[in-house]
């Protein structure tokens, strides 16, 4: 890196070749339109469980593999469980057993 050039990480695309950009809407499922209200609720002055800032970090830290395997909202959903789970809001005791209990109602494996 030569002096005065920024360090880039790997979630930073500004100004690189990206492809064309897709501007038609699409209609958002509804479990996306519930992380979006998850973290209105979260947070709002309320709650102030969560800065914007914060779930920058969060997402920001997921690492360049798991980046770019989720999508938008996939990536919110692992940035908000990992700042819960860092204040915590949640234990990953009760994080865990939450997701056997939803399992076994569904019917899955454990």
């Amino acid at each position: 890196m030569s002096e005065g050039e920024a360090h880039r990480g790997y979630h930073d695309m500004g100004g690189d070749q990206a492809g064309a950009i897709d501007q038609e809407g699409h209609a958002y499922l509804l479990w996306e339109k519930r992380i979006d209200a998850m973290m209105v609720l979260l947070s709002g002055p309320e709650k102030k469980l969560i800065r914007v800032d914060e779930l920058r970090r969060a997402i920001e830290s997921l690492g360049p593999d798991v980046y770019e395997d989720l999508s938008y909202y996939e990536r919110w959903t692992a940035a908000i469980t990992a700042l819960m789970l860092e204040k915590g809001v949640v234990s990953q005791a009760e994080l865990d057993a939450k997701v056997a209990a939803m399992k076994a109602a569904r019917g899955d494996a454990a």
